[in-house]
């Protein structure tokens, strides 16, 4: 019995790390066009992957004492394929205001954003903060 007690703990020890995706977490946005940058929290909504604007950053690095997007939503819908990359979700640009089709793909502590609108696509490479 003791055996099958610890093959069980283990299997779930091995289970708990395979669950934990490697997009969670608070990642920097590339700067925009003024220097500032954003602070996006990616978390599970549901079976998917989301992210939310949590903090937002003038040229210097100092944090903006407000911002009319914080809190509101950035990626929604992001469904994790494997290794690392998330399709079938959108991602809104705050600069332009359009919304685009996305995907994603992090490696190590980098997280690339692509999106598409018809012909028009953008992608940034994100850092993770934490």
């Amino acid at each position: 019995m003791r055996p099958l007690v610890l093959a069980l703990a283990m299997a779930g020890l091995g289970a708990g790390t395979a669950l934990a995706d490697p997009a969670h977490g608070l990642w920097q946005t590339e700067r925009g066009s003024d220097g500032g940058y954003l602070y996006v929290q990616v978390a599970p909504c549901g079976a998917l992957v989301c992210g939310t604007i949590a903090g937002a950053f003038d040229d210097a690095g100092t944090p903006g004492p407000s911002y009319e997007h914080m809190g509101k939503n950035i990626i929604w819908d992001m469904e994790a394929q494997g290794d690392g990359a998330f399709a079938g979700g959108r991602i809104w640009a705050p600069d332009s205001g359009k919304t685009y089709r996305s995907k994603m793909q992090v490696s190590g502590n980098a997280l690339k954003v692509s999106g598409c609108v018809g012909p028009i696509c953008r992608s940034q490479t994100w850092t993770r903060v934490q």
